[in-house]
């Protein structure tokens, strides 16, 4: 009975082993010299077995494969007990080992094909391989059976062989099990990517797309970037975009659909390298804008789509813009806009989105009529759903809306009810963009105000201040404060307690959001005429603000002191303000402004001067040494920051002591040319200045001569 069940389970892993062997993908090469066993070889008792120690003639046949194992298939009905106990000592114990309730038959069946491939020729490498490609590589199952039976070390050693066809079955599997971030990272630590960069210089045009789709996934990982940069393989993968025919480009032959297949794995790479900053740098560097333009003219979708991606991301820097503006390739963005494949559209809304940070792209693409294929998209229903897309189109409406108010024709035409239409009940990358598409409209115009108030947008605006999103908070405050100019879009702001959320915003963590709401503070204090009063109603808010001057950020510094200005024109929230200790923060900010930044400079000279209307305030301000920093402002080449230095320095000259200082400083030169300016303020200012000082030194002279 014993004998029979031995008999019965050779037979079932012959049966196993010859199933797992079939596969028709394989092409082999008659010129080669392994050995080949067809299928059609095997019978029932056949087995495959470890080369043992004493097989030394076929060990020196194949020793020109130095990391590859070979195994030798015997078809043998008997086996000795000796070959036996051999395989069972020097193989693991995984065959023997029982089926756990936690891993599925795939385990282990894969484990078992690693096994074939670490101790097979090249042959039974190859049909091991593409045995394996029949489980689901994807399923983490069997990832996991590769990584625990060490099937990634055996794949890596497999490349750097030079057996084309097994390196080929390597990368077809390597290029599947990477799209698991853990297989990417563990084929990361084991230096996978430089034998992956080495595969690059394959002249195989089919070792090399394989290698670099691999390359693809490995890269979402920010170390695998690093890399890839600093092992020169940005350069080969963009040598890889270079078309060897022009003709390819639109009459393509059997041969250019492989040259075209090439291109697109290079590009999906740099796409995924492109998320880089140093490696959009690299990419530049390596000539790669050239052949992306070039690319970009061919028919072929399937390659336009990552050379779109790859520009689209790079264009957050000023020299690529720079450079997709010089090769004219925002034309081709606005062309593609008219594309049937909606996920090209997207990428091209999308890179037009970037580029239109630049004035003059923004004028190139609205020239070029971006516009109306942009707003088709938004008006179709049907395409309502695909959200990436209306975001994309949105985006580019957003960067575009200064440009689409000089043509009155798409305000008239609905455009502003369009964009309200999706304030509510869409994503929050949309509700950033049709924000700040509506605050570039109000702020080209004020009488756009009213558009926008006929159009039902301010309800879901101040909605939109009761999100998270700090860019959305930003883009919403940003639009209440271009809206509160007007009287009418204040009053239903005022009755939707928006002013409310605008205060209760000074106290969100996110300094961008602080600066934004300190911004609409200011116009709408600057035209209600009770703003006084109802400044003071919200508790807390004055005191809040003023301890934002405590902020490190240069831009809540500058807002905040230009919503103090406003706030001060009151003297009655003046008084509060300097009971919070307004006065000596601005004095320690007066001599820190950073650089030449005179947007600060002229926010803490107006507010200054707002301050000094109490009578206190000024002497206050030369105590804590504000005066000087204040003269030094007179040096900026920015008029505005001398009209607000000027008036700050006339406000503080009415202290005696402050105008010894400003003599002091050697302003008067700088006033004395200043008075015969063509701006009033200015020239006043200045005049005041000069006329404090002229007084202290007659009252001087007077007292002397008593």
């Amino acid at each position: 009975m014993e004998s029979q069940s031995d008999e019965s389970e050779e037979e079932t892993e012959a049966e196993e082993l010859e199933d797992s062997f079939v596969n028709d993908d394989i092409e082999f090469d008659e010129n080669s010299t392994a050995e080949v066993f067809p299928v059609e070889s095997f019978d029932h008792t056949s087995k495959l077995i470890l080369l043992d120690d004493n097989e030394e003639a076929l060990q020196q046949k194949t020793s020109a494969l130095p990391r590859l194992s070979v195994a030798k298939i015997k078809s043998e009905t008997v086996l000795s007990s000796d070959a036996e106990s051999s395989d069972a000592t020097n193989g693991e114990d995984w065959q023997a080992r029982p089926a756990s309730p936690d891993y599925p038959p795939e385990y282990w069946q894969v484990q078992r094909l690693i096994k074939y491939i670490k101790a097979g020729n090249p042959t039974a490498t190859i049909i091991s391989l593409s045995s394996l490609r029949d489980f689901n590589l994807r399923d983490k199952f069997v990832q996991h059976a590769i990584k625990d039976s060490s099937g990634l070390e055996v794949l890596l050693n497999i490349l750097e062989t030079e057996e084309s066809r097994c390196k080929r079955a390597a990368l077809l599997v390597i290029r599947e099990v990477t799209s698991s971030p853990d297989i990417s990272r563990s084929l990361f630590n084991m230096r996978g990517l430089e034998t992956l960069v080495e595969c690059l210089n394959d002249p195989s045009r089919e070792l090399k797309l394989l290698t670099a789709e691999a390359v693809s996934n490995i890269c979402k990982i920010k170390k695998a970037r690093r890399a890839m940069r600093n092992s020169n393989g940005i350069a080969r993968l963009v040598d890889m975009l270079d078309i060897e025919t022009a003709t390819h480009l639109h009459h393509p032959s059997e041969g250019a659909e492989t040259v075209f297949d090439v291109a697109r794995s290079g590009a999906m790479a740099l796409w995924s390298l492109a998320s880089s900053s140093k490696n959009k740098e690299a990419i530049r560097k390596a000539g790669a804008i050239p052949l992306l333009a070039k690319l970009m003219k061919s028919k072929n979708v399937e390659v336009v789509i990552p050379v779109v991606g790859i520009l689209q991301e790079c264009a957050s820097e000023t020299t690529f813009r720079i450079s997709i503006r010089n090769e004219g390739l925002l034309e081709e963005f606005v062309h593609c806009l008219r594309s049937p494949n909606l996920e090209l559209v997207q990428f091209c809304a999308k890179a037009i989105y970037m580029c239109a940070e630049d004035e003059e792209s923004r004028e190139t693409v609205f020239r070029l009529g971006a516009i109306d294929p942009l707003i088709l998209i938004i008006q179709d229903p049907a395409l309502r759903k695909n959200k990436p897309l209306i975001a994309a189109a949105t985006g580019a409406i957003w960067k575009c809306a200064t440009s689409i108010c000089t043509m009155p024709h798409y305000l008239s035409k609905g455009l502003v009810d369009l964009l309200t239409s999706l304030l509510e009940d869409e994503p929050e990358e949309i509700l950033v963009n049709v924000a700040g598409a509506i605050e570039k409209i109000t702020r080209a115009d004020e009488e756009n105000c009213a558009l926008v108030k006929r159009a039902g947008a301010i309800p879901p605006l101040i909605g939109l201040l009761t999100y998270t999103n700090a860019e959305l908070l930003v883009n919403a405050t940003n639009t209440v404060g271009e809206l509160a100019r007007d009287a009418e879009a204040r009053a239903e702001m005022e009755q939707q307690d928006g002013f409310r959320l605008i205060w209760s915003l000074l106290k969100h963590p996110e300094p961008t959001v602080q600066a934004s709401a300190a911004w609409t503070i200011c116009p709408y204090v600057e035209s209600s005429e009770d703003s006084g009063d109802m400044v003071r109603n919200y508790v807390g808010g004055l005191e809040a603000l003023v301890h934002l001057l405590m902020s490190e950020d240069i831009e809540v510094q500058a807002a905040v002191s230009q919503a103090i200005a406003a706030i001060a024109v009151n003297v009655e929230n003046l008084a509060i303000m300097t009971d919070h200790g307004v006065v000596q923060y601005l004095a320690r900010l007066a001599p820190t402004p950073r650089g030449d930044n005179d947007l600060l400079r002229r926010c803490l000279a107006t507010a200054i001067a707002e301050c000094c209307k109490l009578d206190r305030n000024s002497g206050e301000f030369g105590r804590r040494k504000a005066v000087s920093p204040i003269c030094s402002y007179l040096s900026s080449s920015d008029p505005l920051v001398h009209r607000a230095a000027a008036k700050a320095l006339c406000a503080l000259s009415s202290d005696a002591r402050n105008c010894i200082t400003i003599h002091q400083c050697g302003v008067v030169p700088y006033l004395i040319k200043m008075s015969g300016s063509l701006d009033e303020e200015l020239r006043n200012s200045a005049a005041g200045v000069m006329a404090n000082i002229r007084n202290l030194a007659l009252s001087t002279e007077r007292v002397r001569l008593m």
